[in-house]
């Protein structure tokens, strides 16, 4: 048996045509979504990018009890358990996060792996004497600068180096069964940065300073700068839409879509411009943002063209998988199988999923509503950090004593008896995530209106204490949010 998933970071689903997209170019993801099922109630379970694959890979939710880090010690990542079943497991991917600190020990739990070199502050390109900052907006780096000087044409960018070295190694192995293939392109992510054939059909007009990677920062969303940032992401995505879709033609060229599943999602979407914000960290978790495409290929074409709406997230990943290949395992996760749902189109056994960022806002939604509840108190307490791997995001260092306030060491995690690190956490609350926001999905997709204050809250708080507790939410949490303990 043979499984692939693509992974494309930072993919939002306003901009494929498979979801209602008019404007954007993505030809070969829109091929592949007729041949496929797409699910129209997709969300992300913990972002942004290593909490996200935490969560995909070991199917259980983490925002609740960490930040960005490394694979835990006490993780069982699907990866381990289909090696241990004699399927072969290999990575492609220019997701530079995976090898910085931070992200510990994902592409280790993999037989295989390769990394294509020089995305966004990847340490790679070196060179004492720095280049001169230019006149900008938003970002800049002077390591970008430096990785892209080593790139030769759109197949020297890292992305398409990406899918030619998954569509190399489907070649190396045309002739053999039981793998896994995980392909991760970094883009359509920051910095939106590709050759100008692809931006020239995108009309772009902007005449101010280099502005292709924003800030998290409040804009004008229907301004020329968001705009801008706009047709660039378009231009991006229409780049590795092209090079998706040389994967499609060697899996064609080889007769091997009639035996493999192929997945293609995202860990989370992207703020350019709506609700007048950009970038993914620092505000809601609107749904540009949680509400994520997921398209999957049935071996043969099954169900080709068909749609699902029940609700499903990330989490679910690593429990299809193994449900796939026909591996079992005995401990608690939060994900389900989507395999009942594409071949029976069977009603999901969840009500709600629950998704966010550690230390921001925890949310709900049921597929009828969105309720974003925020922090209680700007001083954003109590918050705990559980943990065993004493890593966070950074480029090149480790974690200071402040990282260890009040430490003690104890089996706190109901689902692992293995003693952890419960670390106290001094985040406050974020500026432009204060105000708790409710929403009607079905009347109000876009969330202008917010309902908060209605009687309806009063149902909806009631489902965010349920799904933290199956969620297995920290007691902390509960206060933090101002709700009841259940």
């Amino acid at each position: 048996m043979k499984a692939i998933v693509v992974l494309m970071d930072s993919l939002n689903r306003h901009f494929l045509s498979a979801y209602g997209n008019d404007w954007v170019q993505t030809p070969n993801i829109s091929r592949f979504a007729e041949q496929a099922v797409t699910f129209d109630n997709h969300w992300l379970g913990s972002a942004p990018c290593m909490p996200a694959r935490r969560d995909m890979f070991t199917g259980r939710l983490n925002f609740l009890e960490k930040g960005w880090g490394g694979m835990e010690p006490f993780d069982i990542p699907f990866t381990r358990l289909l090696r241990a079943n004699g399927i072969f497991t290999h990575m492609e991917t220019d997701h530079y996060h995976y090898f910085h600190p931070g992200g510990e020990d994902y592409h280790t739990q993999f037989d295989s792996w390769a990394f294509h070199r020089g995305q966004e502050h990847d340490l790679f390109a070196s060179r004492v004497e720095r280049p001169d900052e230019p006149e900008h907006l938003g970002l800049w780096s002077d390591q970008y600068v430096l990785n892209k000087e080593t790139f030769d044409g759109e197949a020297g960018f890292p992305s398409p180096r990406t899918f030619a070295g998954a569509i190399d190694w489907l070649d190396q192995n045309a002739e053999v069964d039981d793998y896994f293939l995980w392909v991760e392109a970094f883009d359509p992510h920051e910095p939106f940065d590709c050759p100008c054939e692809f931006v020239e059909p995108y009309g772009d007009d902007w005449e101010g300073p280099l502005y292709n990677w924003s800030k998290c920062e409040t804009v004008d969303g229907d301004g020329p700068a968001a705009k801008h940032l706009q047709k660039l992401y378009a231009a991006n995505l229409t780049m590795v839409d092209g090079w998706f879709g040389r994967l499609l033609d060697a899996l064609e060229r080889q007769g091997r879509l009639e035996d493999t599943l192929v997945i293609l999602t995202t860990d989370h979407g992207q703020m350019l411009g709506q609700h007048d914000v950009t970038s993914k960290t620092f505000c809601h978790a609107w749904n540009e943002l949680a509400h994520i495409p997921l398209i999957v290929r049935l071996p043969g074409g099954e169900h080709a063209g068909e749609r699902r709406g029940q609700l499903t997230q990330n989490v679910d990943l690593m429990p299809t998988l193994l449900d796939y290949y026909g591996v079992s395992f005995d401990h608690a996760i939060h994900g389900e199988s989507w395999l009942p749902m594409l071949y029976d189109d069977s009603p999901a056994t969840r009500d709600a999923v629950l998704y966010g960022w550690f230390a921001s806002t925890v949310n709900v939604t049921d597929g009828n509503y969105t309720y974003l509840r925020a922090p209680a108190s700007e001083r954003n307490e109590p918050l705990n950090h559980y943990f065993l791997m004493p890593t966070r995001f950074g480029w090149n260092d480790l974690p200071g004593k402040h990282f260890f306030a009040d430490a003690e060491l104890g089996q706190f995690l109901p689902y692992t008896d293995f003693p952890v690190i419960k670390a106290r956490q001094s985040l406050a609350r974020r500026e432009h995530a204060s105000d708790t926001l409710l929403f009607s999905q079905s009347g109000d997709p876009t969330q202008q209106e917010n309902l908060a204050g209605d009687p309806v809250e009063r149902d909806y708080t009631e489902l965010l204490i349920a799904t933290m507790a199956r969620m297995d939410a920290p007691p902390e949490q509960y206060e933090r949010l101002g709700l009841d303990r259940p």
